[in-house]
């Protein structure tokens, strides 16, 4: 008789690192599922709207963050990336 392993539920988290800070400002931002760390005051304020966008876009869509596939995350952070 095999034992079933008990399966955990699934982590998942989006980190962004911004590498373009030229001011010395440390510029940090978290949320339940994600964390955005470093970048230009323009480059971290577009990371962050692009993370609120990608969430706002799997609530709509009925999905949590740990049941969506790779590729259809990169599909919502793509049209979620402010132009």
């Amino acid at each position: 008789m095999s034992k079933k392993k008990k399966s955990r539920p699934r982590a998942a988290g989006l980190l962004g690192i911004g590498f373009d800070n030229t001011d010395g400002h440390k510029r940090i931002t978290t949320g339940e599922q994600f964390a955005i760390v470093g970048g230009s005051e323009e480059t971290h304020g577009r990371m962050t709207e692009t993370v609120v966008k990608t969430f706002e876009e799997l609530k709509q869509r009925g999905k949590r963050l740990q049941h969506v596939a790779p590729d259809e995350l990169a599909e919502i952070i793509h049209r979620s990336t402010p132009r």
